[in-house]
């Protein structure tokens, strides 16, 4: 397949087809400085590197887990089990923030500096805004 069908197919622009040729993420047929081709099977690969992008690895790590070798995949149960618990506290995290918020719109109290739910809100964002800034850099995550 021709580099414009594989975008047009996959929705991922060409110029994104190259970067990831580019970090080892697909491969094209045939020499180079011609239009790049590429095999059908491309259009599994990049489905599968939006997978991952959705679950939030980078580029680095599909690679890694995906295309270590001419073997096949080699993925890392480590890496996506700590991925997924990741992002399972980060759901906690942001169903905390959604409970925090809708009583906040419904709270009959008439200030919500007068409404102790939101006084303990305040506070607990506050210490966990406080304990981030105290972590040294090495615990920090980008």
């Amino acid at each position: 397949m021709d580099i414009a069908d594989v975008a047009k197919r996959s929705g991922v622009p060409a110029s994104t087809l190259r970067y990831y040729e580019k970090k080892g993420l697909i491969a094209s047929a045939g020499p180079s400085g011609v239009r790049r081709q590429f095999a059908p099977a491309v259009l599994d690969q990049l489905a599968l590197i939006a997978l991952g992008q959705a679950g939030g690895l980078s580029l680095d790590d599909i690679r890694a887990m995906l295309w270590p070798n001419a073997g096949g995949a080699q993925v890392d149960r480590a890496v996506l089990t700590a991925k997924a618990d990741e992002i399972d506290a980060t759901i906690k995290q942001l169903q905390a923030m959604s409970r925090g918020l809708r009583h906040a719109a419904q709270c009959p109290a008439p200030s919500h500096a007068e409404c102790p739910v939101f006084k303990r809100l305040l506070k607990a964002a506050a210490a966990g805004a406080l304990n981030r800034r105290r972590r040294p850099a090495s615990m920090v995550r980008p």
